[in-house]
């Protein structure tokens, strides 16, 4: 299992939660957050407005993701965001108990 944390435009958010829905990831957690990177032209001191996206998922299911949150976040211009994937060691749903990639979707 694989944490995808991503974070995007606010105004591509959207976009990405409606693709990623069509390839059948519904389950995410979501934050308004601020923050910049190094590009040029906003202050240094300036934090831009952005969504993070944090998404569980199978070892199969992270490069269709990925790819799926780069086709409808990217503009091609400073800003668009970044992507983080982390390890999973375990995953477990409270309601029922279920264990690892049962406790996904």
């Amino acid at each position: 299992m694989r944490k995808i944390e991503a974070i995007v435009r606010e105004e591509d958010f959207d976009r990405v939660q409606k693709a990623l829905k069509q390839i059948g990831i519904v389950p995410m957690t979501t934050y308004p957050v601020k923050g910049r990177g190094v590009q040029g032209g906003v202050p240094p001191y300036e934090l831009m407005p952005k969504i993070k996206i944090e998404i569980v998922v199978k070892d199969e299911d992270v490069e269709k993701v990925v790819n799926t949150i780069l086709q409808n976040a990217r503009r091609g211009i400073p800003g668009d965001g970044k992507i983080f994937i982390l390890p999973v060691y375990e995953a477990i749903r409270i309601r029922t108990g279920e264990k690892g990639n049962d406790a996904l979707y």
